[in-house]
């Protein structure tokens, strides 16, 4: 009889453990995806990704492939002239973000690290396109 009750309580508390495992996820804080999207974006400008990096920002429409090169050049003159002022960009850093859902626009904060020491906080424009953060 107590080996009875001893397999209804295990089954008991399986069955309590399996349901609280199945809880629903929390949704993500909105703040944390932009900022985290904005990273990623600058990460791919300071790995060289200057493609990826480029096609990080919103564009309603699509736009001839000439002007994307433009936009590819633009990019890596940007890092030329960070690694002529600053000995390049070393490292990027999440502040923080504010946005607002509604208007699906944002504003990440970042901390740009430079390989001569100095650091820089920039605000980024950010836009939410079909449940992925943009540059803007």
């Amino acid at each position: 009889m107590r080996h009875i009750i001893y397999i209804i309580y295990v089954g008991i508390v399986m069955t309590l453990l399996a349901a609280s495992s199945c809880s629903p996820a929390k949704p993500q804080n909105p703040n944390e995806l932009a900022v985290r999207a904005a990273k990623v974006y600058y990460d791919y400008l300071i790995a060289g990704n200057f493609e990826a990096y480029v096609d990080g920002f919103y564009r309603p429409d699509s736009i001839p492939g000439s002007y994307r090169e433009q936009l590819i050049v633009n990019a890596k003159q940007y890092m030329g002239q960070l690694k002529d002022d600053h000995s390049g960009l070393a490292a990027v850093q999440a502040i923080s973000a504010k946005t607002d859902t509604a208007r699906h626009v944002g504003r990440a904060f970042l901390m740009l690290c430079f390989a001569d020491s100095t650091n820089e906080e920039v605000v980024v424009p950010m836009v939410l396109h079909d449940g992925n953060w943009y540059l803007k």
